[in-house]
């Protein structure tokens, strides 16, 4: 009986070799790959969908049949909240399934390390040649622990955007970089003398979310020299909090270079960018979306078709010079997602080959024409197809250098609301001291003790 149990599973194995029915065990002739991301044709990321459909996968499959494999790529739609994709991801993963390549948040790496869904990139991937095209700073999107887990598809970065018009009525210069933050409160304070409505924006509370933290804190505490996580340990009511949420204050709390009901409302974050394309913001801290999606003269959600002529950008810059994080002048923030391979992938080399494919000059290149320009991780696409774009351009040769990301862990959202709460205690009337020991009080009960902390 054994004998024969043995020669009807070796009949069903070539019956299936036979009819290419590979189960991707590599088993088979066929190798067969799987391809997922939050997008979908017709819907949610459409642009990255079609890309992987119509150019990842016959570039990779004839690529592939050149060395003599047979490869077969089947790409894995979705188009839903991307919390519920990260749900998807983390249940796939942790049952050992799931996509060969996928894409997550950059904000996602640590929690799934830690939780042991992502495994470091092979050796392979150490000499893959883009990592000559990645600045070091883009490329610690993608470090956990020091090492390498992924890939960056893009990133982005934070700037000081203001319009000249206006600045040109408080005889401030249309190439206006401030060197500190005194600059930039006297720059406001100019722009209220001449009638400007709202001096300066800059996002605080908790309605305008992760905004806050991204727009707003963040780049702030940089600017202090502080960090909001620093070997393994939170940062909790240090001076450089309090001096950022000192900034708050002289903006928020009755100087009227700023508005605090704004801060507080639902819609607040969007009713900014209407009021600046109106002309009733002078300077307003944003990202790089800020200039894609919200003036784009064509298809922004509050169109300024002077965009190019009126709107200018500058460096945030630290509190004074030498002062910011790693003794930088000028500091921002970035985020950004990270295409990884699943550790459970049968065909790990391929795989990796797959993924190096989809971010290789020509697969970028492929992917941001027809108008879907945005910021690659590559500086030498940046410098192709960027240039027609100045502000997006300014970023990648000025910001990307000196950036900073968000602590990639599970308890960083946590730690972004009591942030967010923060900001909100000084617009509301409460001291920088005041909002920075609650903030400590209520990160101890976050990160487990006063021992995880840094004061």
């Amino acid at each position: 009986m054994r004998l024969r149990y043995v020669s009807v599973v070796a009949a069903l194995a070539m019956a299936a070799a036979a009819c290419g029915q590979s189960s991707g065990d590599g088993g088979g002739d066929t190798i067969e790959l799987t391809i997922t991301q939050n997008a979908i044709a017709g819907g949610k990321n459409a642009a990255g969908a079609n890309f992987i459909q119509n150019w990842v996968i016959p570039q990779f499959e004839a690529a592939q049949k050149a060395k003599g494999k047979d490869v077969k790529v089947k790409f894995i739609p979705s188009g839903v909240d991307d919390e519920q994709y990260k749900t998807k991801l983390s249940l796939d993963l942790k049952s050992g399934k799931g996509a060969d390549v996928m894409d997550i948040d950059g904000i996602w790496l640590g929690e799934f390390a830690e939780a042991g869904f992502l495994k470091p990139l092979p050796a392979q991937s150490d000499s893959w040649e883009g990592w000559s095209q990645i600045p070091e700073a883009v490329q610690g999107l993608a470090t956990f622990n020091g090492k390498k887990y992924a890939l960056p598809v893009g990133t982005d970065g934070r700037v000081l955007y203001f319009n000249k018009t206006l600045m040109a009525k408080a005889n401030l210069p249309a190439d206006w970089q401030p060197k500190s933050w005194q600059e930039v409160l006297d720059a406001g304070a100019k722009l209220k003398a001449a009638g400007v409505p709202v001096p300066i924006q800059i996002n605080a509370g908790t309605a305008m979310g992760e905004a806050t933290s991204m727009q707003g804190l963040l780049p702030l505490l940089a600017g202090a020299g502080g960090e909001v996580q620093k070997d393994g340990k939170w940062t909790g009511a240090s001076q450089p909090l309090k001096d950022a949420l000192g900034l708050y204050q002289k903006i928020y709390g009755g100087s009227g270079l700023g508005d605090p009901k704004l801060q507080q409302e639902a819609k607040g974050r969007d009713k900014s960018f209407q009021q600046f394309a109106e002309g009733k913001i002078g300077i307003l801290m944003e990202g790089d979306y800020f200039w894609r999606g919200v003036v784009n003269p064509a298809t922004g959600v509050a169109k300024m078709a002077d965009r190019d002529q009126v709107v200018g950008y500058a460096m945030i810059p630290a509190i004074e010079p030498g002062k910011g994080v790693r003794g930088q002048d000028f500091v921002s923030m970035s985020g950004g997602s990270l295409r990884t391979l699943n550790p459970n992938s049968k065909h790990p080399a391929e795989a990796f080959e797959l993924l190096a494919l989809t971010l290789s000059a020509d697969g970028l290149k492929a992917e941001t024409k027809d108008g879907n320009v945005r910021i690659t991780p590559r500086t030498d696409v940046n410098k192709e197809i960027l240039a027609g774009d100045p502000l997006l351009t300014y970023i990648s040769d000025n910001v990307l250098k000196l950036t900073a990301y968000r602590p990639p862990v599970a308890l960083y959202p946590q730690v972004s609301t009591a942030l967010q709460e923060a900001t909100a205690e000084v617009v509301g009337g409460k001291t920088p001291d005041e909002a920075a020991t609650a903030y400590q009080q209520k990160l101890e009960g976050i990160a487990g003790g006063a021992g995880n902390i840094a004061s």
